[in-house]
């Protein structure tokens, strides 16, 4: 009897497990999901203060992984496949732990849905030494499966298909039922205006998944061709029966009496004599999108020793400035910037979506730059930062613009930040030399990074310019306020700086300035004096003396505005902005104009879409290999052109590190043999963490005994 009692143990234990087979595998769910948020948060105790401050969330996050593993009653492996299911879930949670050690956004849907990429996904997210340990993990996961397969217990009897499926359908049901409960009661939402903070607050299986399925502009009721004429034909009369005149006035009397407007405070500087060579009516028009920048004075609990921003506040009462009404807050600077370049609203997308990972990764889209090209402008981006951060190197070329200037094209970028983000002072001479490249007008889109987070806990700043109290005890305390407003001080300084150049250009200029979003400081509606958290503060400064409009506008609508105070009524979406603001049906027209354009069949634009992706240059000035000189001890001289920190000697396309830049015009390489034949260039490398040795550009390869016999 005693050799038996195991068996009849472990069939007892069976026969339990097969009774309360769903309270366990909910219960499982569980303990799955809490790995999940530990690996995804990095701690086991915000794990735990996340399911116990949460538990609803929690739970309805659970369902979500229980409806998926009910499928296993479909089965007669169900050890087999629940453990497979469970596998998937925390292989998805230590995915999202790795991405999240390397960049503030979590792993969405459209990453998933380029992992058929594996070399990107492996060199952007994961070193080589955390690869290797992935690899054996992921084989020893897969040799737990296949014993699993060939050695864990089969029921023997038939599954009940159709009352499983019922159970199955039953889960499924309870989840979009319990979901649409707790969107009800505001305990998660299905609009996402800080994707790092919505899978935190609301969940990782919950969030991933709207972010994978709810992406692009669903179809409005009633699209049709003959709803998109009727749309058009009302912005067409409206804009004939506009007094247009005035709007053009503005700007042309401005132009024609230049050099004349007062030299106060940021005013235009009496004395420059005119302007040189410009189209009266074609001003350059430069936006610039200054990261994280707000007034903290909006934040009721802060004392601040002194004004952070007083340049930006003069700047305010004597120009055109409101309340810019912005898609997110936190973080997500590209869905600001998307809205201001192409004119479309955030707000139908998907929930957290990020345009530039989806359809711009696909197709053209209408844009300010497309718009200013017909009308004879050069288009430009600068960006402090490296190329790559939110592909935009890529997504440039869909939104039409000619030139990309990022930080692996800057000169002067020791300057950084005591977090190491590079000082907002260098943009301004970047920006003189997009206007300086080219006899055409200039659209110049800069993009600000000075003020990104994360904002030190710890005083990393010694004797702060500001003191700042009334933070204590806060998620944010009186240590990162102040390290915030050291940068966002030195960020009114620049702005005061690119002004006081500006007014002295020989060619009329636009300045359109603005945050792109309030920072990462865990603030809500109750801390500001406003009581709104999406929402930051424009500027529109010009050196010619435009008449102050004040307006508060939404990021999506301020091209249409700029264009419309210069005269300029072309693109669809320009010309709708432009005719319809305020006026009824303007958001659900605007919803059906957007889906048209991206998803539909291009009424507007007469069922073929006008534009075309463009080769973006990178930097406005050509980098150049021109020769190269022996130095004593087998060392290298190379000369050139436009040489940068990122410029790296590349001999047959092997990158070489120990390249030294010394100058704009000189690299120098330390003692190395190199053959005659040898094919020689300049390569710009990324300076992004994520893609390690990844190339922009490089100069034509040459032989190297070319290179050496040039005087």
């Amino acid at each position: 009897m005693k050799k038996h009692r195991p068996q009849l143990n472990k069939e007892r234990l069976t026969r339990v497990c097969n009774r309360f087979a769903v309270p366990l595998q909910f219960l499982a769910s569980c303990l799955v999901y809490f790995a999940m948020e530990w690996m995804s948060r990095h701690s086991a105790e915000e794990a735990w203060q996340y399911m116990t401050g949460k538990p609803l969330v929690f739970l309805f996050n659970a369902m979500i992984i229980f409806a998926t593993t009910t499928i296993v009653f479909l089965f007669r492996r169900r050890i087999f496949v629940r453990t497979l299911i469970y596998t998937f879930w925390l292989l998805m949670g230590a995915i999202n732990g790795v991405i999240l050690g390397s960049r503030v956004t979590p792993f969405t849907g459209p990453d998933l849905k380029l992992i058929s990429d594996a070399s990107k996904i492996a060199k952007n997210y994961i070193t080589p030494f955390v690869l290797i340990g992935a690899v054996v993990l992921v084989a020893a996961v897969f040799a737990v499966l296949i014993i699993l397969f060939r050695k864990a217990p089969r029921r023997t009897e038939k599954p009940r298909i159709w009352r499983n499926l019922i159970l199955c359908a039953a889960a499924f049901a309870a989840v979009f039922a319990v979901g649409q409960i707790e969107l009800n009661a505001r305990l998660i939402s299905n609009y996402f205006g800080n994707i790092a903070f919505a899978y935190k607050d609301y969940g990782y299986p919950y969030c991933f998944l709207v972010t994978l399925f709810d992406t692009g502009i669903s179809q409005p009721k009633g699209y049709s061709e003959k709803m998109l004429s009727r749309i058009e034909a009302d912005v067409d009369r409206r804009l004939e029966e506009s007094d247009e005149k005035a709007a053009e006035s503005d700007a042309g009397q401005a132009l024609a009496d230049r050099g004349q407007a007062p030299a106060d405070a940021g005013q235009a500087s009496a004395g420059t004599g005119g302007f040189e060579a410009a189209d009266p009516a074609q001003p350059n028009i430069v936006f610039l999108q200054l990261e994280s920048f707000m007034d903290p004075e909006l934040v009721e609990f802060l004392h601040l020793s002194e004004d952070p921003i007083p340049y930006y506040r003069q700047l305010m009462e004597k120009y055109s400035s409101g309340y810019l009404r912005v898609p997110v807050v936190g973080a997500g600077t590209v869905n600001t910037e998307f809205e201001c370049i192409t004119g479309m609203s955030l707000h139908y997308f998907g929930a957290g979506e990020y345009p530039y990972k989806t359809i711009l990764q696909e197709q053209p889209c209408e844009s300010i730059p497309y718009i200013l090209q017909k009308n004879g402008y050069a288009t430009h981006v600068v960006h402090n930062n490296e190329a790559n951060f939110y592909t935009r190197r890529d997504v440039f070329a869909n939104l039409g613009f000619e030139t990309f200037t990022s930080e692996e094209y800057m000169q002067n970028t020791a300057n950084v930040t005591e977090t190491g983000w590079v000082k907002d002072a260098v943009l301004t001479e970047q920006i003189v030399q997009c206007l300086d490249a080219t006899e055409e007008p200039d659209y110049i889109y800069t993009i600000s990074v000075q003020g990104h987070g994360d904002y030190p806990t710890d005083p990393v700043v010694e004797d702060p310019p500001i003191a700042v109290t009334g933070a204590e005890g806060r998620e944010q305390n009186n240590n990162s306020w102040e390290y915030y407003c050291k940068q966002i001080h030195e960020m009114d300084q620049f702005v005061k700086d690119l002004t006081d150049t500006l007014q002295h250009y020989p060619e009329p200029v636009v300045l359109v300035m603005y945050g792109d979003h309030l920072p990462t400081m865990g603030l809500t509606t109750r801390d500001l004096s406003n009581r709104y958290l999406f929402q930051t503060e424009y500027i529109i400064w010009d050196n010619f003396g435009m008449k102050k409009q004040d307006d508060n506008l939404s990021a999506y609508q301020i091209g249409a505005e700029v264009l419309n105070r210069l005269g300029i009524h072309d693109g669809v979406i320009v010309r709708y902005h432009q005719a319809r603001r305020n006026t009824r049906n303007y958001q659900s027209d605007l919803e059906m104009i957007q889906y048209d354009m991206l998803y539909g069949d291009h009424y507007v634009y007469g069922g073929t879409v006008p534009w075309k992706t463009r080769a973006v240059q990178m930097g406005i000035a050509p980098v150049t290999l021109e020769r190269a000189e022996a130095l004593p001890g087998g060392a290298w001289m190379f000369y050139g052109t436009n040489f940068t920190a990122a410029s790296k000697v590349e001999i047959d396309e092997k990158l070489l590190e120990e390249t030294v830049y010394l100058n704009a015009g000189q690299l120098y390489l330390p003692p190395a043999e190199i053959a005659p034949e040898a094919m020689v260039s300049v390569a710009q490398k990324s300076n992004s963490s994520q893609t390690a040795a990844r190339v922009l550009t490089r100069t034509e390869p040459v032989p190297f005994a070319d290179l050496t016999g040039r005087s």
